[in-house]
């Protein structure tokens, strides 16, 4: 899909060149890819900012709307439609950072410049999002016409898309959001305003906010007379109460506003070209010990949980005088055939630099599974140089692809082995690409299993590849240990995300964290419901639900890498100017959702529904529409030879249209995918069906006939045959085609070449 979208944009750039904007040029003409460049298309022509593309199925529609240059017509279609990016009049970029989180919103302005003034053509819009965001919505303002994404339920979604076909729109890749705005007239400009979250990353004591903000230099309005304005708003709150310190930003802000735990920032300017580099921002809220607070925020009005909400952190701090942990780790991983090649040598490279990582007091073993499990080692191995390079050797041995994917042995398995622990964090990384039909048996034996582990039973570190893995299944699984989750839907950042997941899970500086005295409350519930721990790698958020009154001293226990007791008191404060609903929802609603999954819950799903709706993140129980307003033209009346427009000072009528969208969720895992080993990815291809088959096959006899001679000799050759030679030829190749349509219908109906 992604391939598909680049070929189309080069495509598109391609078409461009035929517009003709006069002498007052602002910037060059698009650059052609060079030859040696096309092997990189796929990555350079994917949007690094949001970006309107006009859709030009015929490029005979391509001209200026306001300059016509009387190119000569040209015949044909663009097969599948070339996109061609629009030039951008405006842009403003807001930006609100709450703890962990970042709401972005996008507003910006877009002229369909390469499209005649008499025709029309979709417009489609492409925004890439920052780390684990989701999109919250989309609004579009053109004249006398407006568009708006809105989530529904699943079940109004599936009854629309009876009476009305689904309109492309969802993801092009996992971080890059596609919607259509349909048939807009050339010349008109868009007001387009898009929002979604994302997570800051954290680093030694510093968050850091990086947002897509990269423009090619092609949106640049080509006339030098058209003004364009720049602006960035950024606030941070990041809810400590003591001093923010800005580290970096990759643009000019000025300082607005400095509070205690508090920062605004602005920039506005007109430029000659549109920003040519990602926004980024980072800052320091480090300590040298683990800090946190206390959030509390009454539910309002429109809460479709009337029960208040509080939400808690916990800061590692720098942590150099702690003890750390001792760890006794068990990698598992799935060799099933689909994992072949670029994912298993991924996996491979990652554990074996996490091996690299353990101290010598940890230790060690690594189980592979497919329909069979293979140990390396019959118990654990303490970490040394040899033991590391045997590891290595036999993953270099034994990571050979095989039929089936059997989880719950080799996890059965590692369990068993961490049970007689002690004085150390037992661990378990579970890695696959694959679903199965017991998954909800497997955490049920899991639960019951870690249950009976002591008070530090073995965390589950899970990490799923693809699209055909059930995600919940395995969020749910690392919930029952207080585990972390880590999820690539594409084979392009496996070793890069199990790094993150292995730095993370391996750097645990406090444990079984506890909050008190929660318990005197009249009901509670935290998300997750089991406290992950804390690492020195990232912060610990937590968010949660209550009734009661809270209490106006707590606490956060937990136990340290010596395994001695830690407390620290939380500050409780209000968060009146911090939505917390939103800033959590995206993690509250995946946890239920992995809930739901496992408990088979109709009124948990229900929850999840108004929950997502109220947000405005999508789930697996909704689905997202773009409602279509229309302005009507008031209605012309006869006086006596002349027209008037009725209005009697009433607004004109507006008329609504909804557009069903694709479903973009990533459901419950496919088993039949495992079953047939289907390799892991975002938007693979299928495969072909009968229909396919049968046309390329039809084709291939002039395929392979044309392949023998170039395209010039046949012409030069074509013009110097008569009339009835070339009857006689058109005669024989008919023919020929008629016997390839033949061979091919044999074989697709028949099955074979019998």
């Amino acid at each position: 899909m992604a391939e598909d979208f680049a070929r189309a944009v080069d495509d598109g750039l391609k078409l461009a060149k035929r517009i003709y904007f006069g002498h007052d040029r602002a910037v060059a003409a698009p650059r052609l890819t060079a030859p040696m460049e096309r092997s990189s298309t796929s990555q350079a022509h994917l949007p690094s900012a949001p970006m309107v593309y006009a859709v030009i199925p015929d490029p005979g529609i391509v001209d200026n709307p306001d300059l016509p240059s009387y190119q000569p017509h040209v015949h044909g279609r663009c097969d599948p439609p070339a996109l061609i990016p629009l030039q951008m009049n405006s842009i403003e970029l807001h930006v609100d950072c709450y703890l962990d989180t970042a709401l972005v919103t996008v507003t910006g302005s877009w002229r369909v410049h390469c499209v005649m003034g008499s025709k029309k053509c979709d417009c489609r819009i492409a925004i890439p999002i920052g780390d684990k965001g989701s999109i919250l919505g989309v609004e579009v303002e053109i004249p006398r016409k407006s568009y708006a994404t809105q989530l529904i339920t699943a079940q109004d979604g599936n009854e629309l898309e009876k009476t009305a076909q689904p309109q492309s729109g969802g993801f092009l890749k996992p971080n890059i959001f596609t919607l259509t705005v349909p048939q807009v007239d050339g010349g008109t400009n868009l007001s387009i305003k898009m929002s979604w979250s994302q997570k800051l990353t954290y680093n030694d004591g510093q968050f850091f906010l990086d947002i897509p903000f990269n423009f090619p230099e092609y949106v640049t309005p080509a006339v030098k007379k058209i003004s364009k304005r720049e602006k960035i708003h950024l606030s941070v709150n990041a809810g400590t109460g003591t001093e923010v310190l800005c580290k970096g930003c990759s643009h000019p802000l000025k300082e607005k506003m400095r509070n205690a735990g508090k920062l605004r920032f602005a920039y506005e300017a007109d430029v000659l070209k549109w920003s040519s580099t990602d926004f980024s921002f980072s800052y320091t809220v480090s300590s040298s010990s683990i800090v946190g607070g206390l959030f509390l925020q009454p539910a309002s009005v429109q809460d479709v949980d009337q029960r208040d909400i509080f939400s808690f952190y916990l800061f590692p701090g720098k942590q150099q005088s702690t003890k750390a942990f001792k760890r006794e780790v068990v990698f598992v991983v799935d060799i099933s055939k689909s994992m072949a090649g670029k994912p298993l040598e991924d996996v491979k490279n990652a554990i074996s630099t996490a091996l690299s990582k353990l101290n010598p007091r940890d230790s060690f073993n690594i189980i592979t599974f497919s329909d069979d499990t293979s140990l390396f080692s019959t118990s654990m191995e303490s970490v040394t140089p040899d033991a590391v390079e045997r590891g290595v050797e036999w993953m270099n041995k034994s990571f050979v692809v095989a039929d089936g994917t059997n989880m719950l042995p080799p996890l059965e398995k590692a369990v068993e082995m961490l049970s007689n622990t002690r004085g150390s964090v037992p661990m378990i990384f579970f890695l696959t690409d694959g679903s199965v039909e017991d998954e909800r048996h497997i955490c049920t034996v899991m639960k019951k299993r870690l249950a009976n582990a002591g008070s530090v039973w073995p965390r589950i570190h899970t990490f799923g590849l693809g699209v055909f893995c059930n995600h919940y299944f395995l969020q749910m699984l690392a919930n029952l240990s207080r585990g972390q989750h880590e999820s690539v839907y594409n084979t392009d950042h496996i070793e890069e995300r199990l790094d993150k997941l292995f730095t993370r899970a391996l750097s645990t500086v406090l444990l079984n964290i506890t909050i008190e005295p929660l318990q005197n409350l009249d009901e509670v519930e935290v998300y997750p419901s089991n406290i992950p721990d804390l690492t020195s790698s990232s912060p610990l958020m937590v968010y949660g639900r209550y009734r009661g009154k809270f209490p106006e001293s707590v606490k956060a226990n937990g136990l340290l890498g010596d395994l001695s007791s830690f407390s620290v008191d939380l500050t409780v404060q209000s968060a009146k100017d911090m939505p917390l609903d939103k800033v959590f929802a995206k993690n509250v609603i995946d946890l239920l959702t992995a809930e739901a999954w496992f408990s088979e819950d109709n009124q948990l799903k229900e929850k999840i529904t108004r929950l997502s709706i109220q947000t405005g993140v999508p789930s697996e129980y909704t689905r997202m529409i773009q409602l279509e307003n229309t302005e009507e033209a008031s209605k012309p009346i006869n006086t006596g030879g002349k027209k008037k427009t009725e209005t009697n000072g009433e607004k004109q009528k507006v008329v609504s249209r909804t557009i069903p969208l694709q479903n973009f969720g990533i459901g419950f895992g496919d088993t039949t995918a495992t079953k047939e080993n289907v390799p892991p990815g975002f938007g693979e291809a299928r495969a072909p069906d009968a229909a396919e088959k049968f046309v390329k096959a039809a084709s291939s006899c002039c395929v392979s006939l044309c392949n023998k001679c170039c395209c010039m000799c046949c012409v030069q050759c074509c013009t110097k045959l008569n009339d009835q030679c070339v009857i006689v030829f058109t005669q024989l190749f008919t023919a020929i085609a008629c016997i390839a349509c033949f061979e091919c219908c044999s074989h697709v109906c028949c099955g074979g070449d019998d």
